[in-house]
């Protein structure tokens, strides 16, 4: 039975892939016709969505095995391509290769941090939870740390963590969709938010883990296709070698050359001097303002405008930062300061990884605690396809615009360069009015990169939409699964677990699509503020998670002496020291400790949450025999007899 399941997905994705294919070359042959270039990105974007929607609507169920966990029937390796899809999100589609090339070796600690996670997801996590079974990371804590009141307590902490890290993470996917859908469709970024919102909402809210996991098997197909066939025609463009990720260290020396002569160019250090002299203006300005006891009447906006402006022009007076230089800084202490929010950040991307509830969630949907191992290791190799090309698209791309972009005339710049900045994500500022482009006078926000190199080099339009579906594909395989993620913590967790316990099946299900749609369009409304880049508040979401949960779970799994009180107590001091210092370096102006950047701040909350564990576990009496036996259960992975 098992293996007819599994040559019948094999024969539907294979058919799907040689259809996606098929449709690619069609739009390729409609552009060499004449089709334009709208009508190829609305093509794109209609044609994606509605297939998911389709995959959505014939996987919808009211069972709640099905909604919850897929029927804990999904094999290792289509799991781990779900697992993929849902892991790159459009911070991984969108952000890390722009990362790359705005911040070069630094951007690293991104790839480091978020594929070592996943070492620690094999190796303390996944098989000791599929093991446990139920459907949610809360459901876990309210078992292992129950006792009098104290499951639910722990229960509650660990859904207000849910909440926190996917809102976060699901608000990031979210402005992704509306970056994508404003730029292709010609729309407006915030009705381009809450057009993306339907796609992501047709595939999650009919069949729940069951929609969203087939629904991320075929976007991942989509998305890894989308990302690859940019990169490789320009590796074919500027090597003869079609294979990116070999080759793009060659590129990076003829990038260390032009980088050599933009800084050399007199044009480029005027330029710098023009950004210079305003920072200065604008700082004396406010001293000025300061000084005679003005503030009230200029007006806090218009403040902050002109903080914004002085710190912008400071950026672009420094000089060029280059691509391969590791833990830049013109003295020792800005060097280390570099390496140390290095290691920060790959140590807070790495234990938020292995502690976020949307990705451990899909490892309760496999047949076994087996498969559950297996399905890390496929899902390893799916995300390693992207990040291993990641830096290589960087390369390339940072190539492709210092050779045929920096240095040319304004008013014959390509048309994406006003297409984009329409959207906001690209500026040019002719400073010093020589009417040619100088580096210092180009903004390019991380999140264009992707979406705007096969433009930068030249492709086919219909590669750009295709990048756009992939870059849609990533978000939307993402925000389902957070989306679906905290929406059965509030009816499971919540509402069945601590409110109403005799809930029927169909109250349960009801009222979580119900809000699933309200989450949705709370994450809509919020991403539609434009709050950071897309990279920066994922990043938070992955402290705020690895705060909260990883301590709790690993001495929940491998130390019997953890009691409720200790779990509580760790799970509030690390989440909330995490997040202190997040809001007050980010946005209340708190000076830094030891100059950490705030997208590391689990730094500081997650051994603080380990410490509190043990210190108050030791001085509160050992759980009862029960949770020790759960404990031990839990541990073996395989039964004594070797049965799963």
């Amino acid at each position: 039975m098992r293996k007819v399941f599994l040559r019948t997905l094999f024969r539907y994705y294979s058919f799907y892939t040689g259809g996606f294919v098929m449709f690619l070359l069609a739009l390729a042959v409609a552009e060499y016709m004449g089709m334009p270039e709208h009508w190829i990105g609305w093509t794109f974007m209609t044609a994606t969505v509605a297939l998911y929607a389709g995959i959505g609507i014939l996987s919808r169920t009211s069972d709640v095995d099905e909604f919850y966990v897929a029927g804990r029937r999904v094999p290792a390796v289509y799991n781990g391509m779900a697992t993929g899809a849902d892991w790159m999100s459009a911070a991984s589609f969108i952000g890390l290769a722009g990362t790359l090339y705005q911040k070069g070796y630094d951007g690293l600690a991104f790839v480091m941090g978020w594929t070592g996670g996943y070492v620690l997801v094999a190796l303390l996590l996944a098989p000791y939870l599929r093991k446990f079974g139920q459907f949610t990371i809360p459901d876990f804590m309210g078992a292992r740390y129950g006792g009098e009141g104290g499951g639910n307590a722990a229960r509650g902490i660990a859904v207000v963590g849910t909440i926190l890290a996917s809102f976060t993470y699901v608000t990031a996917q979210i402005f992704g969709v509306g970056i994508i859908t404003s730029r292709f469709l010609g729309i407006t970024f915030e009705t381009g938010v809450f057009v993306g919102l339907g796609g992501i909402l047709v595939c999650s809210f009919l069949g729940g883990m069951r929609a969203v996991t087939w629904t991320q098997v075929a976007q991942y197909i989509i998305l890894i296709i989308a990302y690859l066939m940019p990169v490789v025609f320009m590796s074919y463009k500027v090597t003869n070698v079609p294979v990116p990720q070999l080759v793009y260290g060659e590129v990076m020396q003829k990038i260390a050359a032009r980088e050599k002569e933009i800084m050399a160019d007199p044009a480029q250090i005027e330029a710098r001097d023009a950004y210079a002299a305003r920072a200065l203006a604008i700082e004396t300005k406010l001293r000025q303002i300061d000084a005679s006891g003005e503030q009230a009447n200029v007006g806090e906006a218009s403040r902050e405008r002109w903080q914004r402006e002085m710190r912008e022009a400071q950026e672009k007076s420094r000089p060029l930062q280059p691509h391969g230089e590791a833990f830049p800084g013109e003295t020792s202490a800005e060097r280390d300061s570099a390496r140390l929010n290095f290691l920060a950040l790959t140590f807070c991307l790495m234990v938020g990884t292995a502690a976020l509830p949307h990705v451990l969630m899909r490892y309760y949907t496999t047949p076994s605690v087996r498969e559950a191992r297996e399905s890390v290791v496929w899902s390893l190799f799916f995300i390693s396809l992207l990040y291993f090309t990641a830096p290589a698209y960087a390369v390339f791309a940072k190539y492709e615009v210092y050779s045929n972009l920096i240095g040319t005339s304004i008013a014959d710049l390509p048309a994406w360069v006003a297409s984009w900045a329409k959207v906001g994500l690209v500026a040019v500022e002719d400073i010093n009015r020589d009417g040619i482009l100088q580096l210092a006078e180009l903004t390019l926000n991380p999140d264009v990169i992707v979406l705007a190199t096969p433009e930068i080099a030249g492709l086919p339009y219909v590669v750009a939409g295709l990048v756009a579906a992939g870059g849609l594909a990533a978000a939307l395989s993402t925000a389902d699964g957070l989306l679906l993620t905290i929406a059965n913590a509030l009816s499971h967790d919540v509402y069945y677990k601590m409110i109403n316990p005799a809930a029927s099946t169909g109250r349960r299900i009801t009222l979580a699509k119900s809000l699933l749609l309200v989450v949705a369009l709370l994450a809509a409304w919020a991403a539609s503020r434009r709050p950071d880049t897309i990279l920066s508040m994922v990043a938070w979401a992955f402290s705020i998670a690895g705060s909260c949960f990883f301590p709790a779970l690993v001495l929940g799994i491998f130390w019997k002496r953890a009691t409720r009180q200790g779990a509580i107590a760790g799970m509030l001091v690390g989440m909330g020291l995490t997040l202190y210092y997040l809001l007050g370096v980010k946005f209340f102006g708190m000076p830094k400790w030891f100059d950490i950047s705030d997208i590391s701040a689990g730094i500081f909350g997650i051994p603080a949450g380990f410490l509190t564990i043990v210190v108050v576990s030791l001085l509160t009496p050992a759980p009862d025999a029960t949770t020790q036996a759960m404990v031990e259960h839990v541990r073996y992975p395989v039964s004594r007899s070797g049965q799963p």
